[in-house]
């Protein structure tokens, strides 16, 4: 892999890597999701920077949990859970577009369902 490679993969996971910061204060954020692309990216481009996500205190058991066991702590599954419960809200009561509302509110419904039906970490 190329200087150049490197240099972009690592870039795109310190932007993914920010994006997840922002989700975990932002309900429409999706903060897993960042954080899973930032270490797949770092690992690509860093694997120093991908060890470095794997070990941050925050950030780093829930990364092992999801890539040891597929699992989902349950409090990250409530969070989530009411995160997308108020996406689904705030979509319905200010999305002018029925076809919107009717693709969008079913999409997060079955979202949800997905994480809530995860595993939990057995530590």
């Amino acid at each position: 892999m190329s200087k150049l490679q490197r240099t972009l993969y690592t870039s795109l996971a310190g932007v993914s890597f920010g994006l997840g910061i922002v989700g975990a204060f932002l309900p429409l954020m999706p903060t897993t999701v960042f954080m899973l692309l930032a270490l797949w990216l770092a690992s690509k481009g860093s694997p120093r920077f991908a060890g470095w996500i794997r070990r941050h205190p925050r950030f780093g058991p829930p990364i092992a949990a999801w890539e040891n066991e597929r699992a989902i702590s349950r409090q990250a599954k409530c969070l989530a859970a009411a995160m997308l419960l108020l996406s689904m809200s705030v979509i319905t009561f200010t999305l002018d577009s029925l076809l919107l509302r009717s693709l969008l509110i079913p999409f997060l419904a079955l979202v949800g369902l997905w994480i809530v039906t995860r595993a939990e970490p057995r530590s």
